[in-house]
């Protein structure tokens, strides 16, 4: 029995480490002990969105933070 309880730290582990509330990595612990895997993989799914959708946003911000340094570099009054 210790073995199922050491896999499902792991599972509730990387599912934290995966940027999971406590909430949703606990309720996704319940749809494995239910063994409703259709909703568990609905809620991964949901998780793995919303962690793409940051992606998207920051790389919005990255590629502002490229512009306004590409555009300082090529104003003469900013060279030393």
């Amino acid at each position: 029995m210790a073995e199922a309880k050491d896999i499902h730290g792991s599972i509730y582990q990387n599912l934290i480490d995966a940027g999971c509330s406590q909430q949703t990595a606990e309720r996704c612990m319940a749809l494995i002990q239910e063994r409703e895997m259709p909703e568990l993989f609905k809620q991964l799914s949901k998780q793995r969105k919303h962690l793409l959708d940051q992606i998207h946003v920051h790389q919005k911000e990255i590629d502002c933070l490229d512009y306004l340094i590409y555009t300082l570099k090529g104003k003469n009054e900013w060279r030393k």
